[in-house]
């Protein structure tokens, strides 16, 4: 299938991850645009997967029907090896990189099981980021950067994370305050 250069492309979303006091928060706008137009503003990019009975939150930015996918296979690997989100997500970037089908889906995804808090990509990359915080997604960088700057004060991971939310809404135009907020402790 050739390629349109007339298509405008999907935009948006701003997923977080914040790390803080016991508790890891991943929140998600629902805005998703084509072009210069909303298309929905009420979609719900972040999920509680419970495989083998070991809760896991995921947000995803990209191409839902490419998330989706990804998630299966997460939650799979997860069964396969439970409790151990590191492993299943190095395994899962393993096979996204080297697997000819996976290798062209489009998406990113923050995971975490209270303890590890992970992007994973589709370069291959499984990154836990620095300073306890994790943005992907057209807003990410703002995101990204307001958590940072709040990371000192005495706000809890969720605050934290629906603040930097607002700040990258407020900057991004693919990015929207309709929140889905998950927590999960250690």
């Amino acid at each position: 299938m050739a390629q349109n250069d007339d298509f405008p492309g999907w935009h948006g979303t701003t997923i977080i991850g914040v790390k803080k006091g016991g508790e890891v928060v991943i929140a998600g706008d629902g805005q998703v645009s084509l072009g210069q137009t909303v298309i929905k503003g009420t979609a719900r990019k972040v999920r509680r997967l419970s495989p083998g009975g070991y809760d896991v939150v995921a947000g995803f930015a990209g191409s839902t029907a490419d998330a989706f996918t990804l998630l299966e296979r997460l939650e799979a690997k997860l069964e396969a090896t439970p409790g151990q989100l590191a492993r299943a997500s190095v395994e899962l970037a393993k096979d996204w990189r080297t697997d000819k089908y996976l290798q062209k889906l489009e998406a990113m995804l923050i995971v975490t099981d209270g303890k590890d808090l992970l992007v994973i990509t589709g370069a291959g990359d499984v990154l836990e980021p620095e300073h306890e915080v994790a943005a992907i997604g057209s807003g990410g960088n703002y995101a990204l950067a307001a958590a940072r700057g709040m990371m000192d004060s005495d706000r809890d991971a969720e605050t934290i994370a629906r603040d930097a939310m607002a700040i990258a809404a407020d900057i991004c135009v693919y990015t929207n305050g309709n929140l889905t907020v998950e927590k999960i402790t250690a």
